[in-house]
């Protein structure tokens, strides 16, 4: 065993000190942890690094001699009770301990431009080394107990991201529902963790999956609990990695800042699920219609995220939809039983979606110098258009991880992708056609955001503008100081396919003539002038962040190509994950068709590009080009027509559905809030009226009877004759009532008796 292996229990702990020194200096020496802010994102940039490292090497490790390590050591035991912790170094845990690191650091660079003229700098790098660290901890787990206390830290971690502008209601909101909605799924989880221990007396995952794997051999189990069970867990995984039906805390995640979107929305937190997934995936084979069960849940994620992208008009929050998309494909793929391809895709797509939200961060910083802190306005792209003259380099990165994601050869995201839509095939036609489906849609809303964004005019400008210099305009936070305020006018011009209509308003602008030069870092290929015309270009740190990713994007595709060595077909991911792909399916196949590959891929790749004309067709002006070359178009002319009422009823009704979130926020709203609130109020009824009203009853019967009573003590002769004579009325009342009675009963017996 190589002797790195001992020592990789120091991975989680080595971005921790950072937070902790931090919040140390703050309460000793606040003025001087200010001061030298910088040095702590320089020191967790620079701890990062060595994660970088020691997993690269222990992954080359593993490549040459496909080993796993574990290690536990006992924290407690009680008779037949022990709560073991240590760490477990597998392929698994490798490969997220690269992607955590190497997105880590890439964030973190880019987050000191970003947040630089944040007042809470500080505060922003110790939550986010603390991330890291949780992050660690979980992927790193060697049981159920130890990765569900990290589960709640890395969601402890999120709702303090989320809400990191706690100033702004919607952002407070919006950390609060994510934090609801995560409980529901760690509540299950909690409860499936119980019921695994509660039928095998252990928590270690080996011990789990072979006394599993011998009682449903034997038949010594109920399966309908141990179905329960496993579903609690994977309702764990459906919260965290924003599966269908708990999907809705995502979207509204994205108000906090960009970086934080970037790692724990697209490359690390919303993976944990699918992580959880790949680590149990030998518990779920061994039980019946599990696998079945979360196929269903992948296949119905991707189509209902990829609709959801298809009218939203913020950036980030169509880049949330479609993190959920791409994220059921990889749910879809472990319900397929298809490990390598899920985790294939896992890699791949989170460096192209860390790319494309770091791209929208870096058009965020350029139109907030134009409309100010308002992102209302600097992340609708309704307002955009027309950037790719002014922010080429950013246009660039953004125009590659959007090709990525459509599935474009050699992209990274193709040669992932394209597996999973090939072993779908296999697995079941229904869904491989939906997933071809969303494909297309998929290419379709991204080439929607990119034109929207990038191509056509500014749907914003200054009225009257010159083209003069405006001087170092540049974004602050709601914690930002203003130096001087300044006054301009927009023109928001019609845009004819939102059917919205803007008019001239006067906003503020921010003014600083300081020069936003910093002794961080200077890339010379990347260097961009302190003052712009309009708008800017990202400063270099932020480009050379996402000139990284664009490198990435473009070769990480490589590591699953097989290719052919002495006869046999070898690829760096497949050998990587050989001893966890052995352990799900002995013997396997790693052989490939390259006929049947390029049909295969063909086939997909026509899908993408067919989305991307539809989007040119949609969202570029394209018609005034058709109109010069003479071209009778017939689908402009059906567009255009006046008959076609049906077809736009159909296409209003799908962007309403999009728009408004396909309802189910609004569902859960009269559901879900509704029906508490009455239930609520229905409670508070009853304990007022009922719990309450009772003893209030007696109280005032109560009242009553002594008010009544204290008369009779007053020491007044004039009351006690009252009184007196009162009592003797109504005796005499009911014996003259009494003798009446009797009366006429006698007079009636005696007249019945003559009668007779």
């Amino acid at each position: 065993m190589d002797y790195a292996y001992p020592y990789s229990w120091i991975i989680p702990l080595i971005p921790l000190p950072i937070p902790m020194l931090i919040g140390v200096g703050l309460i000793v020496f606040p003025m001087a942890t200010k001061s030298l802010r910088r040095m702590w994102s320089f020191s967790s940039i620079f701890l990062l690094n060595g994660v970088m490292l020691l997993s690269v090497y222990l992954s080359i490790q593993q490549i040459n001699k496909s080993s796993i390590y574990q290690y536990v050591w006992s924290w407690t035991i009680n008779n037949d009770f022990s709560l073991d912790f240590g760490y477990l170094i597998d392929s698994l845990a490798s490969i997220m301990v690269i992607l955590i690191s190497t997105v880590g650091i890439l964030v973190l660079f880019y987050s000191d431009n970003y947040m630089y003229h944040d007042q809470g700098y500080l505060r922003f790098f110790s939550y986010m080394s603390f991330f890291i660290t949780s992050m660690l901890g979980l992927v790193t787990s060697v049981n159920l107990i130890q990765i569900y206390i990290f589960w709640e830290l890395v969601g402890m971690c999120s709702y303090l991201l989320i809400g990191f502008w706690f100033t702004r209601p919607i952002a407070a909101n919006a950390c609060q529902k994510a934090f609801v909605t995560n409980r529901v799924g760690d509540f299950g989880l909690l409860l499936g963790i119980l019921g695994l221990y509660a039928i095998t007396g252990s928590f270690e995952f080996r011990d789990l999956f072979e006394i599993l794997n011998k009682l449903v051999y034997n038949n010594e189990v109920n399966l309908l609990f141990l179905t329960l069970c496993a579903l609690f867990l994977f309702t764990g995984a459906v919260a965290k990695s924003s599966q269908f039906p708990l999907h809705v805390w995502l979207p509204d995640a994205m108000e906090g800042p960009t970086p934080i979107s970037a790692l724990i929305h697209a490359a690390t937190m919303v993976t944990a699920g699918i992580f959880l997934v790949a680590r149990l995936l030998p518990l779920f084979i061994i039980i019946p219609h599990i696998m079945n069960f979360i196929s269903l849940i992948g296949i119905v994620t991707l189509l209902f995220g990829a609709t959801l992208s298809l009218a939203q008009k913020d950036i980030k929050r169509s880049l949330a939809y479609s993190t959920m998309s791409q994220l059921g494909y990889m749910m879809l793929a472990l319900g397929m039983g298809s490990y390598r391809a899920a985790l294939f895709h896992l890699i791949t797509h989170a460096y192209s979606k860390a790319l494309l939200f770091l791209g929208s961060g870096s058009i965020i910083h350029s139109m907030e110098a134009i409309v100010g802190y308002s992102p209302d306005k600097s992340q609708n792209m309704v307002l955009m258009g027309g950037l790719k003259k002014h922010v080429p380099i950013t246009k660039t990165a953004f125009l590659i991880g959007t090709l990525s994601l459509c599935g474009i050869p050699p992209l990274a995201c193709f040669w992932s992708k394209d597996e999973i839509l090939n072993d779908s095939w296999f697995y079941s036609p229904v869904f491989a056609i939906l997933a071809c489906f969303t494909a297309g849609l998929t290419a379709f809303y991204m080439f929607r955001i990119y034109l929207l964004t990038f191509e056509g005019h500014l749907n914003v400008h200054f009225k009257n503008y010159s083209g003069q210099k405006r001087g170092s305009c540049y974004s602050i936070s709601p914690w930002g100081k203003e130096m001087k305020k300044y006054k301009f006018s927009l023109l928001f011009v019609e845009n004819k396919k939102e059917n919205l209509y803007f008019f001239n308003t006067t906003y503020p602008i921010f003014y600083n003539g300081k020069k936003m030069i910093r002794p961080f870092i200077s890339i010379p290929c990347f260097g961009i002038q302190n003052t712009f015309f309009y708008p800017p270009e990202s400063d270099s740190t932020m480009l050379f962040s996402m000139s990284i990713l664009v490198l990435f994007t473009c070769l990480v595709g490589i590591i699953g190509i097989p290719y052919n060595q002495s006869g046999i077909d070898f690829d760096l991911l497949s050998n990587l994950l050989n001893p966890s792909i052995n352990l799900l399916h002995p013997n396997p196949n790693n052989s490939i068709n390259w006929y049947e590959f390029f049909i295969n891929a063909i086939f997909s790749v026509s899908l993408a590009f067919f989305g991307i004309f539809i989007a040119f067709f949609s969202y570029k002006p394209i018609y005034a080009s058709f109109k010069n070359l003479n071209l009778q178009n017939s689908f402009v002319k059906a567009v255009n027509n006046n008959n076609t009422a049906l077809w736009e009823k159909v296409i209003n009704l799908i962007y309403d559905w999009s728009y408004n979130r396909g309802y189910i926020d609004f569902f859960y709203r009269i559901s879900l809030a509704g029906g508490l609130r009455r239930f609520a109020e229905l409670t508070q009824f009853f304990d007022r009226r009922g719990i309450d009203g009772i003893p209030n009853v007696f109280g005032l019967l109560s009242f009553f009877v002594g008010e009544g009573i204290k008369y009779l003590g007053s020491g007044r002769i004039s009351s006690y004759l009252l009184f007196y004579l009162g009592f003797v009325l109504v005796l005499f009342l009911l014996i003259s009532l009494s003798l009446l009675d009797s009366g006429l009963t006698f007079w009636m017996k005696m007249n019945l008796q003559i009668l007779i």
